[in-house]
């Protein structure tokens, strides 16, 4: 039974799940509510999904954090507040299927932590990125620390939260925070598109590349490559990709080419 949402608007299009923020009025602003409902959501995909799209109704991504749900939040409140944003957004990053996301307008403070448990993310003309804690008073509590640096480095980041400077979308992909930059009004079109090629890939070939890669990269090199051994021999010696393997030798499938 698929769960009812108040501000996450969920459709399928056979092995694609579109999940949709839906706070149009509030830009799109990170409330406990939809925190909640993503993880949720995450936790229930369909069986049949292969990949996850994730929007944002309206003009906008996400604006970030609902700063009204925190302004009189005791320490202990706010570890609590943090700590479920961390549960919920690594079950995006650490679920089932490889997730895409859909990036315009504002993609600020915790939206663009958001953005950053995407294993993709597609950017049109209007997106900009913020991250305006410091001029805030606040920090980070999204997972932000962790997973933001990793896209663009700690020094933009540390640029960003001290001085409030703003990227625009060419800046952003320049830096890191898009794979793919698009005209306006094309975003998810061209993520649907991934979706579809990243589907057609066998699902524990998809599942090694979430799970395993980002962790190897945490790992030190001896440890990492071992990791990589263990995951390469499960990899083949799933019968998907063992029949993949046998469609290339005998010329059934593509060769690599320049990819669209």
């Amino acid at each position: 039974m698929t769960p009812s949402f108040q501000l996450l608007r969920l459709e399928t299009d056979g092995p694609v799940v579109h999940l949709r923020l839906n706070r149009p009025d509030k830009r799109n602003a990170l409330n406990e509510t939809l925190v909640r409902e993503l993880q949720t959501a995450f936790v229930n995909l369909p069986k049949e999904a292969r990949v996850a799209v994730l929007s944002g109704e309206g003009a906008h991504f996400s604006a970030g954090l609902d700063l009204s749900e925190v302004t009189e939040q005791s320490v202990a409140e706010g570890i609590l507040h943090s700590r479920k944003w961390h549960a919920a957004f690594d079950l995006i990053q650490y679920g089932p299927v490889p997730v895409i996301a859909v990036l315009h307008g504002a993609v600020v403070g915790g939206g663009l932590e958001l953005a950053a448990t995407a294993h993709l993310r597609v950017a049109e003309p209007s997106a900009f990125y913020g991250l305006p804690e410091g001029q805030r008073g606040i920090f980070v509590g999204g997972s932000g620390s962790a997973r933001i640096p990793r896209l663009m480095g700690v020094s933009r980041m540390t640029d960003m939260m001290l001085t409030g400077r703003v990227f625009d979308a060419a800046e952003g992909q320049a830096a890191g925070l898009s794979n793919y930059l698009v005209g306006e009004g094309e975003g998810l079109a061209k993520a649907m598109e991934l979706a579809r090629k990243v589907a057609s890939n066998a699902p524990l070939s998809n599942y090694a590349i979430t799970q395993a890669l980002p962790r190897i990269a945490e790992m030190a090199p001896a440890e990492g490559l071992f990791v990589e051994s263990l995951m390469s021999a499960i990899a083949q010696g799933d019968e998907a990709a063992k029949q993949r393997v046998r469609d290339f030798l005998e010329k059934r499938a593509g060769k690599v080419g320049k990819a669209s």
